[in-house]
């Protein structure tokens, strides 16, 4: 035979030896000014317009400006200018508020960018996707993104997934027609190919439709849209007291504009705008801290369901083992057992056919560890290598189940090497083996397969057909036999492993390996698990109820293939489980693509499976996703807390402001607007600065996984805000009575009301920093914030009530020692109390008194191993 063979199938064009050495650096500078950024709308890098207009609608900020204006028009100048000064320091915290999330949004888009691999001035090279230009030599592979249009000029076994632009699920082949091009936003999910790009940007096929994945928004989470509701219907009380308040003030003093600060000053106590920018604050920077970590997140929202995850899916190779294959042991028909392998010596003949038949079954530039060691072994042994006096010019890709691949080489004279390797019993299978033969290479499979290595069944056809056939499984194989490479667990596996234990999680192995390969590593890494261990196919063969069911007790399952593992991860979804699934292959996209939390690995992951996923492990390390998890807890615990935080010290404010009014009291305005924007001020940097800052208690890490349908905005989450809430404001509200019946002045009774409130607040802040542990502990918690803070808020108060100027403005008079020392202590008593509840309830109170580590997230012992 003098060339090669055509399929029956289809006729492949053959590669290419040369690639163009593509652009120089001024060329590519040139086309860069000529057509553009790979970009498909401009950068959005600078909002500033975009939050100052968000800004400006807010409704606190419209209340203020609204508030002043009405200061202005009855001539009441010094308290206009303050609530101007002070809505500039509202929209300057927002601002940088913002500004702080968008940069750190910006930093995750950055990283986020999907790589793109070229050739430029003869060198190739890795960039990001945006810096593409047109005329790029663009290389492609399986598990890649293509960044760019481009025409194929070489293609080896191509196949592109369209769906995007066409719909149809199934892959495109593609060959190096002339023609076929492969466009931006397609992945590819087998073979490599060289493209010439023709377009990029808003040029693409993609740009010209719209560019419409860019403008897909990510719809809000429950949580986000919980929130909103909340905020929505607290607009909506505070709509109604406006309303309230103004028509009796305006129906009490006669005045418009007297009734319109009194409502005014309700709505702006009832508004808790805090919640939202918290929320928002909280994700973003979140993420951000995560990508600090080495964690990147594609959207802050990802932060809020790291906390809750209940299950993680883990790959074997690669996560729990080191995925440095080292051939460790061959085994040809007719051996009575495997044979160690020894670099550096020469092989009997069948050991050197079956190691050069294996190589043949691999890539010849390759990137599998399995591969790579395959060629080092052939070159470490080979007197004469054969490599350079063939080239491939057939491959049929790994499929069929169990899965095997087949390559096909061609000398100069027309001799051809069919060569496959694959999963050892599906080779085997396929292979007329005596059944004496068969039963010996079974037993050595097993004998492989329970000292946890890694096995290939290796097969070559000599009676080569005419026409190549249309399915690798239609060759005539002869079995060569058996190599095996050992992939030891990582040293910090079973730490890691033990750490998600401890924090309520479940863990499953999820692995293309045989069963017993995978009993022997879950075994060497602490995996706990029961028998019995599930196949790709029984899962595929259960019904929807049965796997179900049987997922809740299966933790280990092998022989898994693409379709299996979605399945799985869907059954696990419908048991209520919030799913995390770990994957760095083609066929891991649609499982990390349906989990709840899908973790790619940065470095040896595919493109495909980084864009498919939520969260990307940048070093590969497992104990990440103990680090994330974390830091999800312990984000949703600071946001719960900031929450509880603002419901407990709005009451106080809203009933300060409303009781004595509609009691009509002696002094029905305690409060007017200065007073709510001042304590405003305070509330808005606490809650999303202060708590977003608060390290990890000591025992997140030891709690089981909160349920994903509940939040901290139900009512059972809520009770125990609403009750400090109220018995602050009954303190408060005890204070202003005593003023009243001692027969004190107006402005001695507000500076009572008004100190005992925000001394209740600064305290509250304290008792807020967590809710199990007591002072006791959480007094050791490191935020270097709370201080500057809290001393700032005292500072504020004590120049309030001594620099006249202040006094006159906010109606206040200095106070003695003792009246200080009496708000003090009614603020003491109207939070204190919640500190002798958590303290009975807590494990101290019960002797348990083992102290608990105190770290941040960055602390985290699993971490500690990186």
């Amino acid at each position: 035979m003098l060339a090669p063979l055509q399929t029956a199938s289809a006729t492949k064009a053959p590669r290419s030896e040369i690639i163009p050495e593509g652009l120089s650096a001024d060329e590519v500078l040139f086309q860069r000014q000529r057509f553009g950024q790979n970009v498909m709308a401009p950068a959005t890098r600078h909002r500033f317009w975009g939050i100052v207009r968000g800004i400006a609608t807010e409704p606190m900020f419209v209340l203020l400006v609204v508030t002043a204006g009405i200061y202005l028009i009855i001539g009441s100048y010094s308290e206009a200018y303050v609530l101007l000064a002070a809505t500039a320091i509202v929209a300057g915290i927002s601002l940088y508020q913002e500004a702080r999330s968008d940069r750190a949004l910006l930093a995750l888009q950055q990283l986020a960018q999907p790589l793109a691999r070229v050739r430029r001035a003869g060198q190739d090279v890795a960039l990001p996707a945006a810096e593409l230009v047109v005329g790029d030599i663009l290389l492609v592979a399986e598990g890649e993104q293509v960044g760019a249009d481009g025409v194929l000029l070489e293609a080896h076994d191509l196949e592109a997934d369209e769906s995007f632009l066409t719909g149809e699920s199934l892959a495109v082949s593609k060959a190096a027609a002339g023609e076929q091009q492969l466009f931006a936003g397609s992945s590819v999910v087998g073979g490599t190919g060289v493209v010439q790009i023709t377009a990029v940007g808003s040029q693409t096929r993609l740009g010209l439709i719209g560019g419409l994945i860019s403008q897909v928004k990510t719809p809000p989470t429950p949580l986000q849209q919980q929130v909103r509701s909340f905020v929505r219907r607290m607009a909506m009380v505070g709509g109604v007291a406006f309303i309230v308040v103004w028509a009796y003030n305006w129906w009490e003093s006669g005045s418009l504009a007297h009734g319109l600060l009194h409502g005014l000053t309700i709505a702006m106590a009832v508004l808790p705008e805090e919640i939202p920018v918290a929320l928002s604050s909280f994700m973003a920077l979140g993420a951000w801290r995560l990508m600090q970590q080495r964690l990147l997140t594609k959207q802050p929202q990802t932060v809020e369901t790291l906390g809750s995850a209940t299950v993680i899916c883990v790959d074997k190779t690669g996560t729990l083992t080191q995925n440095r294959m080292a051939l460790s042991q061959l085994y040809c028909p007719g051996q009575t057992g495997p044979i160690p392998f020894e670099e550096q010596k020469e092989l009997p003949a069948p050991l050197s056919d079956l190691l050069a038949t294996a190589m043949w079954a691999s890539e010849p530039s390759p990137f599998d560890p399995m591969e790579q060691a395959l060629h080092r072994a052939y070159t470490q042994t080979t007197s004469r290598d054969q490599r350079p006096a063939y080239r491939m010019v057939h491959e049929y890709p790994l499929g069929e189940k169990p899965p095997m691949m087949t390559h096909i080489f061609a000398h100069a004279d027309g001799r051809l090497i069919v060569a496959c390797k694959g999963a050892p019993e599906g080779i085997i299978a396929r292979c007329q083996l005596p059944e004496a033969e068969k039963a010996q290479a079974l037993a050595a499979l097993t004998q492989l397969a329970a000292a946890g290595l890694r096995v290939l069944g290796v097969a070559r056809c000599t009676d080569i057909p005419e026409v190549y056939p249309a399915s690798q499984e239609d060759f005539a194989w002869e079995f060569k036999g058996l190599v095996a490479f050992t992939d030891p667990p990582k040293p910090t596996a079973a730490a890691v492993l033990r750490q998600l234990y401890e924090a309520g999680l479940q863990v499953k192995m999820i692995t293309g390996d045989n069963a017993l390969t995978a009993e022997a590593i879950a075994q060497q890494v602490g995996l706990r698990h029961k028998e019995p261990v599930l196949t790709g196919a029984e899962v595929m063969a259960l019904e929807p109820a049965a796997l179900e069911q049987q997922v809740g007790k299966v933790d280990l399952y092998a022989r898994m293939f693409p379709e299996a593992k979605l399945r799985v991860i869907e059954a696990l979804k419908a048991n209520g489980q919030v799913v995390a699934m770990t994957g760095d292959g083609v066929n891991d996209g649609p499982a990390l693509k349906a989990a709840h939390i899908g973790v790619a690995m940065g470095h040896r992951g595919t493109e495909l499976a980084r864009q498919a996923a939520d969260l990307v492990l940048l070093d590969d390390d497992l104990g990440g996703m103990v680090t994330a998890i974390s830091y999800g807890r312990r984000i949703y615990d600071n946001l719960k807390k900031a929450v509880q935080y603002i419901i407990a010290i709005h009451i106080p404010l809203i009933l300060t402001v409303l009781v004595p009014s509609l009691l009509a009291w002696q002094y029905p305005v305690l409060l007017g607007p200065v007073h709510v924007i001042f304590l405003e001020l305070i509330m808005g940097p606490t809650c999303s600065i202060i708590f977003e800052n608060e390290p990890m208690e000591a025992d997140t890490m030891q709690r089981p996984p909160r349920p994903a349908t509940t939040t901290f905005l139900q009512l059972g989450e809520l009770g125990g805000s609403l009750l400090q809430g109220l018995i602050i404001a009954a303190g408060v509200l005890g204070v202003a009575a005593y003023a009243l019946m001692q027969g004190y002045s107006e402005p001695l009774t507000r500076t009572l009301t008004f100190t005992t409130l925000v001394l209740a607040n600064v305290l509250l802040t304290l008792v807020s920093r967590s809710r199990h542990h007591t002072l006791r502990r959480s007094l050791h918690y490191h935020n270097p914030l709370l201080p500057a803070m809290l001393a700032l808020t005292l500072v504020l108060l004590a120049l309030c009530l001594t620099v006249p100027a202040l006094q006159q403005l906010f109606q206040l008079q200095s106070l003695t020692w003792l009246q200080l020392v009496t708000c003090a202590g009614v603020a003491a008593l109207s939070t204190g109390w919640f500190e002798v509840y958590k303290a009975l309830r807590s494990p101290e109170s019960k002797g348990m008194t083992n102290e608990p580590q105190q770290t941040t997230p960055t602390d985290h012992p699993a971490t500690a191993n990186k």
